[in-house]
């Protein structure tokens, strides 16, 4: 496990143009993320994921369609 502090995650959004329905992230953090209708990641609304999980699954999507922002309202992930 890493030393690293995970930033402080306020916001996640997924880029429904990007995803391809892959499902890595409901494979990874199936509390925070289900495919809609349409096959595309969809962010549960009361998820209640820690931060570290919502990282792992941003990290895991193959065409780093979901973005990560911090408090400051400023992108975490993918970098800017």
């Amino acid at each position: 496990m890493s030393d690293v502090p995970v930033p402080k995650i306020t916001r996640i959004e997924v880029d429904r143009e990007l995803c391809i329905g892959a499902a890595t992230c409901v494979a990874v953090a199936p509390e925070l993320f289900e495919l809609d209708e349409e096959n595309k990641a969809i962010v549960k609304p009361a998820h209640g994921a820690d931060q570290a999980a919502i990282l792992n699954a941003a990290k895991v999507c193959p065409v780093l369609a979901i973005y990560l922002y911090g408090e400051d309202g400023k992108k975490i992930y993918p970098a800017p």
